[in-house]
């Protein structure tokens, strides 16, 4: 009975459960929930008020969407996490039950919802007020239009919670707000309060007459009216009473609980967060001590460098320690084998002298029959030894090459000696290549040449090559030594000396005459400079020797150029020929942090032919080397102005190998011995001789050379002020040609010196000769049957003459009467016409395209792009101390910023942000300025001898992308864990990560287009700037263009809108304030990061088009 009484209650009360759900879903009126108290039935009734609430939030979300879809990502994400209350009602279900069931008569409709949250996007002075509406006006202010308190609709008004569009009259049964709710000032219904914050009943503080703590007042004339519940709900500088305060979370609206030890509650938490291992959490903390991973990160960054650079530096070391070591093996072995060959030869010649003098003994000896017969056999063994060599294993008397013409009978004591001799012969015979890899006989036809049918590929067997090769061509060189008439005869028939294409340069009345002052350079330069042979250009100062070089070379700009300048005959561009023609600048522009030895590499792999194999290469610079003298600091840095390396004329001999390295057939070098002493000179014409044989035009240009180097010269280029020829012929003539002048050269006098003493007026020639050093060009001309100028023809007809740069300032001033008179506006303007005209000739220059005649392959972009990898990579490796300062400067100023910076919740660390964009743009874009700004000359000159400017580049830049990775990380290291925003490591990583590549690429334009100086400037600059601008409130529509132009906002606005992103639920409002203040978009951040991208791509198409366009050649 009792189970049976028990069923049937059970089934009575689900019945009138389901009768009042049923009717509660069709009333709305008080009267309708009578069941309100019922245990069983409040829960069903909560969660349809509920439903109600969130159907009315989807509602206001999609009509407020348009405008706030700067500062909401996804509108239903959201708001639903915003009023998402279906973790726990009780707050509904206590204001159920204070209201009698007439909540949602006080709740605020979708209309009332959107005249409150759109007040928040007009600008407005008065921020907590309201305008007036349709319950709370002028006319009509009751006690729900209150902070704090609401009001209901009539009972016979339907209300529909989701109309938009019109404000119901609520103005009867006014009582305070329920908790959880808010009531705003100027409104009679309720809102819900969002997840986050904290809306408990307020209590009036008598002393002060507020109601806390919600700091408002009670209205004055009303000793009934009490306080409510809270009244707003904005940003979190207006309303910060009502957020979850900081070290507590609010898991619901009416609830706040002390975060516990080990956790951690930020403000308007709704929940504690465990705090990671290794920080430190008290209780009601906001934030945890995060230090502990930055100095973790920045350990284990460091360490890593450490390792990379170490490691990389070891792996370099070692790897040239074992090329060292494979080099002299090779070359041990390679004079060994030198020293058994001389030893063979000297062999050769005692066995047939031994021969000679057997031959005469026996014919002394014997009678003339058997002598004659003798002599025939012996003839026969002659022969045959000269031939072959193989009959003097057979010999035997073996040791008659060291027997006295007197005496017939050897001694026994030599017997042996020459048994050693003929096992190293027959050693050699057997395995002729088994010592220095080079064929002996038939087969080595050429030098440079891989042997056919051999295979080269270890370095043992690569320097064993090339050393067997220098030291048969040393041997080569020694029998040429004498250059007797057989010395030559052989040496111009050898075939196993290879010839290079042969350049002969001719030229006629070449003259150079600049254009903004009309003044000449050159004048009436007649000659040739021809393959085989060492043309040496002198002159006083000013005589326009390096002017001479820059024309035959391609490189005058800023002259009005006549004359003829042919190239074999053919008049052609010698920029056709770049590939094969080599430039030495006077300065010594090599590499200080590369070795001797990968400076030559580094231009060997550039500029040799792709086709010719890396033992060939390998030959050329081991040769270069050698010829230089070059051995023993081969592995030496080349050293800078701050670092100190090898000697100077150690860098002048390295700075001539650069070029002699690419095998050219044209050589021009500007002054390579100024700075050597006596020795080197001679050590360095030696090797530019020994280029020559190989068929190389070589001319340079050279002061007071010692008499000892001059007679190395074959042909001298003699030029006076003014660019106007003294003499052009072989240089073992000029004192011949002088001579007949009437001009001799005293004893123990240097004859160049005198020379150039005459030219420059202090040794006068008047008396001795009767001729002028002024005459002297003109007694050329008509020596040689020039035509002599017309200006210069009085001079010619025996007539006096004024001096040269009188007759020059003659001609060049025939209108300096009219430059007299001319204003100084007109003077101002030729200036600057002038200064156009010479940009406009750079510019032509540098993309100047010609026919390439040199039928030359060199590397093609992408073996450039790999071999200016790896010099960059090395480059950067001996560096690392330089290095490892910026990365301790940005460490510094990320732990420094960190600390001071005020990151406020209310803007979103935007401030904090605003010093890291400043602080990292500074920084990198300064360290950036270095990789280009250093290296200008060695580019300039690369690029001269045809090197891909484009590979330069792309290295640099790759090179410096390693920066832009690690760079971000050190910042980061001590920034992000000291201000310990709520956006992830990787947002804010990504964004500085584009911002380094955008600030490298500006700098890069600046070091390339400015000078040093301004470069730097500027780059301090900029960044304060251009983040001045971009964070300054932009009234006007031309400042938000501004504004957009400039870098530092895309980047602010990306680190900005990543940290605001994670405020939801109660910082809603906060949210779309800020960001409508600054003018940020919630939905821009990959936007932001595209265009970071883009500036950076921009900047560095910029920079690569001033560097070619406005270089130096």
């Amino acid at each position: 009975m009792i189970s049976k009484g028990a069923n049937f209650g059970t089934f009575v009360s689900v019945g009138v459960l389901v009768l009042c759900w049923v009717h509660f879903v069709e009333c709305q009126d008080v009267g309708d929930y009578d069941q309100i108290d019922n245990p069983a039935v409040i829960p069903l009734i909560t969660q349809i008020v509920y439903r109600r609430i969130s159907n009315v939030t989807a509602v206001l979300s999609r009509q407020i969407s348009n405008r706030s879809s700067f500062c909401v990502k996804d509108p239903e994400a959201d708001w639903n996490e915003a009023f998402n209350f279906s973790s726990n009602l009780d707050f509904l279900t206590s204001c159920i039950q204070k209201t009698k069931g007439d909540v949602t008569r006080r709740l605020c409709t979708a209309a009332e919802m959107k005249f409150y949250f759109n007040s928040f996007f007009e600008k407005s002075e008065t921020a907590n007020y309201l305008r007036p509406n349709k319950n709370c006006n002028l006319t009509s202010w009751i006690s729900g239009c209150e902070p704090g308190w609401a009001c209901r609709v009539g009972p016979n008004e339907q209300v529909d919670l989701e109309n938009s569009q019109d404000i119901p009259a609520r103005t009867q049964s006014c009582q305070p707000c329920c908790e959880g709710f808010f009531c705003p000032h100027g409104l009679t219904c309720m809102i819900p309060c969002p997840s986050g914050s904290y809306c408990p009943q307020a209590t009036l503080n008598k002393s002060t007459g507020v109601c806390e703590p919600y700091n408002y007042q009670l209205p004055p004339g009303q000793p009934n009216h009490t306080c409510g519940g809270a009244n707003l709900w904005a940003d979190v500088g207006s309303s910060s009473e009502v957020f979850c305060s900081a070290g507590s979370y609010c898991p619901t609206t009416v609830k706040s609980i002390p975060c516990s030890s080990g956790h951690y509650c930020r403000m308007g938490s709704t929940s504690e967060k465990r705090c990671f291992a290794l920080t430190s959490c008290n209780p009601n903390t906001a934030n945890q001590n995060m230090h502990a991973y930055g100095i973790m990160l920045i350990a284990a960054l460091s360490t890593l460098l450490l390792i990379i650079y170490n490691c990389s530096d070891q792996v370099l070391t070692t790897r040239g320690r074992r090329r060292a070591k494979y080099r002299e093996a090779a070359a041990r072995s390679a004079r060994e084998t030198a020293k058994a060959r001389q030893r063979w030869k000297s062999a050769k010649e005692a066995a047939k002298k031994h021969a000679s003098g057997l031959q005469a003994h026996l014919s002394r000896t014997f009678s003339r029959k058997n002598d004659s017969s003798e002599l025939e056999k012996l003839k026969m063994l002659t022969q045959s030894r000269s031939d072959t060599d193989d009959d003097l294993s057979i010999s035997p008397h073996p040791s008659r090459s060291g027997v006295s013409r007197s005496s017939p009978v050897p001694t026994e004591g030599k017997k042996k000696e020459p048994t050693e001799l003929m096992q190293i012969m027959h050693k050699i015979e057997e395995d002729p290549e088994g010592y220095e890899g080079f064929s002996i006989g038939a087969e080595d036809t050429n030098v440079g040449n891989v042997p056919k049918g051999k295979t080269i590929n270890t370095h043992s067997q690569i320097f064993k090559y090339a050393y067997g090769q220098l030291e048969k061509e040393k041997a080569q060189l020694q029998d040429y030594k004498d250059l007797t008439f057989s010395g030559v005869v052989k040496m111009a028939t050898n075939n196993e000396i290879r010839k290079r294409p042969l350049i002969e340069i001719s030229f006629k009345d070449l003259t150079l005459t600049l254009k903004a002052i009309n003044k000449h350079l050159l004048r009436c330069v007649t000659g040739k400079i021809r393959p085989g042979r060492i043309t040496a250009v002198m002159g006083p100062s000013g005589a326009g020797k390096t002017t001479f070089l820059s024309a035959l070379a391609g490189k005058a700009i800023g002259c009005n150029t006549t004359g003829l300048i042919l190239i074999n005959g053919k008049n052609t561009s010698i920029h056709s020929y770049k590939k094969i023609v080599g430039f030495v600048p006077q300065d010594d522009i090599v590499h200080g942090n590369l070795t001797v030895e990968e400076n030559l590499w580094f231009s060997a792999k550039c500029r040799l032919s792709v086709d010719l194999p890396k033992a060939d290469k390998v030959l050329v610079v081991e040769r270069v080397i050698e010829s230089l003298g070059l051995q023993t600091v081969r592995g030496s840095l080349v050293g800078t102005v701050e670092k100190r390396g090898i000697s100077g004329g150690q860098r002048k001999r390295v700075n001539v190998g650069l070029e002699m390295v690419m095998e050219p057939s044209l050589l021009i070098l500007d002054e390579p011995t100024s700075g050597l002493d006596s020795a080197s000179s001679q050590l360095l014409l030696r090797a530019l001789r020994r280029e020559a044989l190989e068929g190389v035009n070589i001319c340079m240009v050279v002061h007071q050379p010692s008499y000892a180097l001059f007679k190395m010269f074959d042909d001298l280029v003699l030029l006076a002020k003014g660019g106007l020829t003294v003499y052009h012929g072989p240089a073992k003539k000029v004192e011949e040609y002088f001579a007949g002048l009437g001009i001799n050269v005293p004893d123990r006098v240097n004859p160049p010196d005198h020379f150039i003493d005459i030219l420059e007026g202090i040794v006068a020639t008047e008396r001795s000769s009767g001729v002028s050093y002024d005459e002297l060009p003109i007694r050329w001309m008509l020596h040689n049957g020039y035509s002599v100028p017309p200006e210069m023809r009085q001079s010619a007809t025996g007539l006096a003459m004024s001096s040269m740069d009188e007759n020059s300032n003659r001609e060049t001033n025939s209108s300096g009467d009219d430059m007299m008179e001319r204003s100084f506006v007109g003077e101002v303007w030729q200036d600057v016409k002038s200064t156009v005209d010479l940009h406009r000739d750079k510019i032509q220059l540098n993309f100047l395209k010609s026919k390439d005649l040199s039928n030359r392959r060199i590397p093609g972009l992408c073996l450039q792009y790999r071999y200016f990898l790896g010099r960059v990579g090395k480059q950067r490796l001996r560096e690392a101390r330089m290095q490892a300062v910026d990365y301790l400067i940005l460490f510094l100023a990320g732990a420094c910023l960190g600390s001071l910076s005020n990151v406020r919740d209310q803007t979103f660390g935007a401030g904090g942000y605003t010093y890291t964009v400043i602080a990292v743009s500074l920084l990198c874009k300064i360290a950036a300025l270095r990789s280009f700004s250093l290296d200008r000359l060695h580019y300039w000159r690369e690029c001269a001898s045809g090197m891909s400017s484009l590979a330069y580049f792309l290295a640099k830049d790759t090179i410096d992308h390693f920066n832009t990775v690690i760079k971000p990380v050190v910042y980061l290291s001590m920034f992000y864990f000291f201000t310990n925003p709520r956006s992830r490591f990787a947002d804010n990583y990504v964004v500085l990560v584009c911002l380094v590549y955008c600030v490298t690429g500006i700098a890069y334009a600046l070091a390339i287009s400015l000078e040093q100086g301004a470069a730097q400037l500027l780059s301090v600059l900029l960044p304060v700037v251009l983040t001045l601008i971009a964070t300054r409130q932009q009234d006007s529509e031309f400042m938000k263009i501004l504004a957009k132009l400039c870098y530092p906002r895309w980047a602010l606005e990306a680190l900005v809108t990543a940290n605001a992103e994670r405020y939801a639920g109660v910082w809603l409002i906060t949210r779309c304030g800020s960001l409508l203040k600054t003018g940020y978009n919630l939905h821009n951040w990959n936007l932001c990061i595209i265009i970071l991208t883009f500036i950076g791509v921009v900047s560095r198409a910029i920079a690569f088009f001033c560097m070619v366009t406005f270089q130096k050649k």
